[in-house]
């Protein structure tokens, strides 16, 4: 760690402890508030917002800002992604190739309600229109990195000075928001419909602290991590190869990708140096996920700079309240009816509330609070990430350039 001008700056090695450290200080603080259990608040969520409450107030009094390298974070979501992709089946694909065309027309259906949204409110506060295109799906469903492209042509047509602090602003109280949503929504769905998980199988994510304990021997989570290894490294050809072809898409995606390549299509028969099966849904696969994704997402939560934003809070809390309830209201009355009234239905669900206001891995990070305390979901973990990591970057950017020559 070091200190320059009332800079703290935490390097790899020790944001990745601190990240670990906030997991457990999550499943305390959930252990001790039941009700966030009870709700399927995921445990990094509630870590990682007590510790970026901490750097706020230590930022307030003490005036000192801490900045985390997060380097290795970016390596997590590429670890999760891939044990996805080898959890998945063709059968599931197969399946989900219905829930899917669903789960992508809804989203388009909802970005549109979610730009008008935010237009509506901006205006009736008086507002400059496209501040309200802003907190809609630029920052939302866009993300920090959209927020950030499309600030400098805000400014530049509508005199919006200060869009990239305003979409910053949202895309951070967003991510907040969308951890927050999904759980409650499933819960609600699931206790009033009285839906239960259509089977035992392992879970995606996560071992069921609840089930018979698990046998696990450093072997088999090895051969896991082996397998995951092989899959990033094709995963990262396929990356540049897409790339030379002017298809730019994550690298995580690419992994994803690759897994679900390994897992469907290598010969059954081909040996393997560990003298095992392909580990896919085996319980050392789902320990990485939860592990990968848990570390991820606290890093990601731990390390958001509150004091960069609050000076924006009113106006853009308006906006993004609004945004909360339109959101959850599509959830329950529009993807939970659409998506089959299912168990499966609900945890779509809840990953729909991550991705709509926040972003894929939110998304995942729900689905997973909600099938640990319900049951597996393996087809939820499919469509969710696809819908939302591949299909819906792709249509965000067209959507924004059409609402941005409209206003």
């Amino acid at each position: 760690m070091q200190a320059a001008h009332s800079v703290w700056q935490v390097d790899t090695f020790l944001a990745v402890t601190i990240g670990i450290v906030v997991l457990f200080l999550g499943k305390r603080i959930n252990r001790l508030v039941p009700v966030f259990g009870r709700y399927s608040i995921p445990e990094p969520v509630t870590g990682g917002l007590f510790i970026a409450v901490v750097l706020f107030a230590i930022h307030s009094f003490a005036d000192i800002s801490v900045e985390f390298e997060l380097g290795a974070r970016d390596a997590l979501l590429v670890y999760f992604f891939t044990t996805i992709g080898i959890n998945a089946s063709f059968k599931d694909l197969a399946a989900g190739g219905k829930p899917l065309a669903l789960l992508l027309l809804v989203t388009v259906i909802y970005m549109i309600i979610q730009n008008l949204t935010g237009i509506g409110i901006a205006t009736l506060l008086g507002l400059e229109p496209a501040v309200g295109l802003l907190g809609g799906t630029v920052s939302l469903i866009g993300g920090h990195g959209t927020a950030i492209a499309w600030a400098p042509r805000f400014a530049e047509n509508y005199g919006i000075t200060n869009a990239m602090e305003i979409g910053v602003a949202c895309a951070t109280f967003g991510l907040v928001l969308a951890s927050l949503i999904g759980g409650p929504v499933a819960k609600f769905l699931v206790t009033r419909h009285q839906l239960v998980a259509g089977s035992d199988d392992n879970l995606d994510v996560g071992i069921d602290d609840e089930a018979d304990p698990v046998s696990l021997n450093y072997m088999e989570l090895l051969d896991a991590v082996l397998a995951l290894h092989i899959c990033i490294i094709i995963g990262y050809f396929l990356n540049e190869g897409l790339n030379q072809l002017g298809a730019h898409l994550p690298v995580f995606v690419s992994c994803l990708f690759a897994g679900i390549i390994m897992t469907n299509l290598r010969p059954q028969a081909l040996p393997r140096i560990t003298g095992t099966q392909w580990p896919t849904r085996t319980p050392a696969m789902a320990l990485i996920a939860d592990i990968s994704l848990g570390t991820f997402l606290a890093m990601s939560l731990m390390s958001m700079q509150l004091w960069e934003v609050i000076d924006l809070a009113g106006a853009l809390f308006s906006i993004l309240g609004a945004q909360v309830i339109v959101a959850a209201l599509f959830m329950i009355f529009v993807v939970f009816p659409i998506m089959g009234k299912s168990y499966e239905a609900a945890v779509i669900a809840s990953g729909f509330g991550g991705f709509s206001m926040g972003a894929t891995p939110t998304a995942m990070a729900n689905m997973s609070a909600v099938t640990q305390r319900y049951g597996p979901c393996h087809q939820a973990f499919i469509v969710v990430p696809l819908v939302g990591a591949f299909f819906i970057d792709v249509t965000n950017v067209v959507l924004i350039q059409l609402m941005f020559g409209w206003l």
